[in-house]
C-alpha cells in the first residue's frame, strides 16, 4: 500500500480532487478535519490553547474558530506554537487510519504538507495547483472572507513554485480535464508498486 500526500494551497481544489479519488475507490483521510475534531474533542488540546491564546478560544465549550483564525493568522510564532501541538496528534489519527485500509492506495488531504515537512512521511505526494486569481475567488465565496483576508492566508503558506521543487506529481485544477489528469497519476503511481 502507498500512502500518496494530496496539497495544494488554499482554494487550489484539493478537496475537489479528493472526492474524486474516494469517487474511484481509493480512501482518503482529511487532515484538516480531523485537526478540527480534535481541537474540538482533545482535552489536553483543549487545555494547552487556553493556556497560550486565553479562554475567549471556547465559548460556550466551543471552539471560537474565528478568533482562533484571527490569531494564529497574525501570528506566524503562536502558529507554529499550536500547530507543533496538533501536527503529531493528526498524523498518529492517519497512521491508526492506514492499518483499517485494504486498498493500493491511501490519500492524506492536507493544506501544508510542505510547509510542516509532512510531505516526508509519504511515497509520493501529489500537488493541485490554480492560478492565484482564481483561488482567491474560491476562497471569496466559500469562506465569505475579503480579498485582504484570503491573501494574508495565501502569503501563510509557500507558493506553489516553492512546493513544485519537491513533487513531479501536479494536478492543473484550472479548468483542464480533472478526471484525466487524476487517472493518469493514479496509474503511475500504481506502477510503482
Amino acid at each position: 500500500m502507498l500512502q500518496i500526500g494530496l496539497t495544494g494551497g488554499i482554494g487550489s481544489g484539493k478537496s475537489t480532487i479528493a472526492k474524486v479519488l474516494e469517487k474511484m475507490g481509493y480512501p482518503v483521510f482529511y487532515a484538516d478535519l480531523e485537526a478540527k475534531k480534535i481541537y474540538h474533542e482533545d482535552p489536553v488540546l483543549k487545555e494547552n490553547l487556553i493556556q497560550i491564546i486565553g479562554q475567549e478560544v471556547y465559548m460556550n465549550g466551543q471552539l471560537n474558530t474565528k478568533h482562533l483564525a484571527e490569531k494564529l493568522f497574525s501570528n506566524t510564532q503562536l502558529k507554529d506554537h499550536v500547530a507543533a501541538l496538533v501536527h503529531p496528534i493528526v498524523r498518529e489519527a492517519f497512521v491508526t487510519w492506514v492499518k483499517l485500509q485494504k486498498a493500493s492506495l491511501v490519500f492524506n488531504e492536507a493544506a501544508i504538507l510542505f510547509e510542516t515537512g509532512a510531505y516526508q512521511n509519504f511515497d509520493a505526494n501529489l500537488l493541485v495547483v490554480a492560478p492565484a486569481q482564481l483561488r482567491i475567488e474560491r476562497v471569496i465565496k466559500r469562506d465569505a472572507l475579503s480579498e485582504d483576508q484570503v491573501q494574508a492566508r495565501i502569503a501563510q503558506q509557500w507558493s506553489d513554485e516553492q512546493k513544485m521543487k519537491l513533487t513531479p506529481y501536479l494536478i492543473h485544477n484550472d479548468g483542464r480535464p480533472l478526471l484525466v489528469q487524476i487517472e493518469k497519476l493514479v496509474n503511475e503511481l500504481q506502477s510503482k508498486q
